[in-house]
């Protein structure tokens, strides 16, 4: 095999009751339909044919240096405990140190069966490998901590859902694997030797200038903080913020019914399996600090006695909802001109909020359009948006740049969901434009090239796309 990874797998090196062994199950005919040369060449990854990188990243050759397996962890799943999750559909291929000095995981998601499957076929179909794929490098380009797509690849099978579809495989790059139901699993189990050494590998991995447990939970909060308000300045909803799915790191992690704001309302819920709304859009920063005192529980597990930690445990915990309220106010300020925010400024920000959700105001349209001075155009009555814009523009007077900083801080264009659901469509009968497209568009987010108008309109009533699915 001409392709060489320079895999160097500190995951791997942990003791064997933290994963299972499993090579990726081949597939019956792979076709490489997305390469992401820009990532590769961030992991020093060479050029290669492309039926060899087909090979590859559907899982039928595993390169030198490789150690394929499956992480086990466990987690909260809608507040309920499942006291063993692990990868049933992914398979960790293993690491690589990048030209910049960052080691990432790469990962087969979909990639077949493993011993945490639990019954399932451990495959993916097209429709989430490419609205993952999608998602995930448009988050990157809006500078959002986040996983990152490699590879689409076609596997030439089948898989049984609702219906038959076209199976793929997609390759994910994050900065770890790391969740907190990682830390759960060994916490339930009372395994301290294993949570110990988890802490110590988290702590050398990802934060190595914190100081014991609660360092890293600290860490994690501080991380986590940040990556909550930069969703919620996008309009994000990640749609199932269980403990398995919270990444240590601090990205984005797990893409499945996930979905962007069109009209703005803090209520909005897209994902099919959460019917009781927990994750809905305004309740993600509660959501957030909710799964950090989970971690929190979990590493105090390590101390001879836990209760001696519980009160510095619990400070940290209760400052995230501050930290996240700080970071919220700062990028939102910027979204309406203010460079240096102050506290009465959450005021003029949740009332334009309020207003928008009054008048079913789309709420990427409505940020950029102050730059464009017809903002008032995305409200049903504009008036509404008049008498809040008297005490904004008072307020931005002074700015040297405000509407320089309002196009940098609002995008032009998402991954909207209609035009999603449209590049699935004419991918599964074999037409590829339009995600293609979608990836050169949402790649440059913030500028505003006339050809790709459409791709900013607000869905019409008949496409808007009431609901997503996770696709397991």
């Amino acid at each position: 095999m001409s392709l060489h990874i320079p895999f160097d797998n500190s995951f791997a090196r942990l003791p064997a009751g933290f994963y299972a062994a499993q090579k990726p199950h081949p597939v019956k005919a792979p076709r490489l339909v997305a390469w992401n040369g820009a990532l590769a060449a961030l992991l020093g990854l060479p050029e290669v044919a492309e039926a060899e990188f087909a090979g590859v990243f559907a899982g039928n050759l595993v390169p030198e240096g490789a150690e394929p397996l499956a992480q086990l962890y466990s987690g909260h799943q809608f507040g309920q405990y499942n006291p063993q999750l692990g990868d049933g559909r992914a398979i960790l291929l293993g690491e690589v140190v990048g030209t910049d000095g960052v080691r990432r995981d790469i990962q087969l998601k979909g990639a077949g069966r493993t011993p945490f499957s639990r019954g399932g076929d451990g495959r993916a179909w097209l429709g989430p490998v490419l609205r993952e794929y999608v998602v995930s490098e448009a988050m990157h380009a809006l500078g959002i901590p986040t996983t990152r797509a490699l590879a689409a690849v076609e596997t030439g099978e089948e898989v049984w859902r609702e219906s038959v579809l076209p199976g793929a495989v997609l390759t994910r790059v994050a900065r770890s694997h790391l969740r907190v139901g990682t830390f759960q699993v060994f916490a339930a189990r009372r395994d301290v030797g294993s949570l110990k050494r988890l802490t110590e590998f988290a702590i050398a991995r990802h934060y190595p200038g914190a100081e014991g447990p609660m360092g890293l939970l600290a860490a994690v909060r501080d991380a986590q903080a940040e990556l909550i308000a930069a969703w919620l300045s996008v309009g994000f909803i990640h749609g199932v913020m269980n403990t398995d799915n919270s990444s240590i790191s601090g990205e984005t992690i797990d893409y499945g019914p996930c979905a962007f704001l069109d009209v703005y309302h803090p209520e909005t819920v897209f994902s099919s399996i959460d019917r009781g709304g927990r994750y809905a859009y305004a309740n993600q920063p509660d959501i957030a600090v909710w799964n950090l005192a989970q971690l929190a529980t979990a590493l105090i597990q390590q101390y001879e006695d836990p209760q001696t930690v519980v009160e510095e445990a619990s400070e940290i915990v209760h400052a995230m909802p501050g930290m996240i309220h700080r970071a919220w106010l700062r990028r939102f300020a910027a979204k309406i001109g203010i460079a240096e925010a102050q506290e009465a400024d959450a005021g003029l920000v949740s009332d334009l909020l309020v207003r928008m959700a009054e008048n079913q105001a789309d709420f990427t349209n409505t940020f950029r359009a102050l730059a464009e001075g017809t903002a008032r155009d995305q409200f049903t009555d504009p008036a509404a948006y008049d008498a809040w814009a008297e005490g904004w523009r008072a307020r931005i007077a002074g700015e040297a740049d405000a509407v320089g900083l309002i196009r940098r801080s609002n995008p032009a264009v998402i991954p909207r969901n209609h035009r999603i659901e449209e590049m699935i469509a004419a991918a599964v009968e074999g037409d590829y434009a339009p995600f293609h497209r979608l990836n050169a568009v949402l790649a440059r987010p913030y500028d505003d090239p006339p050809e790709a108008a459409d791709l900013r309109r607000a869905p019409l009533p008949e496409e808007v796309v009431p609901a997503t699915f996770c696709g397991t």
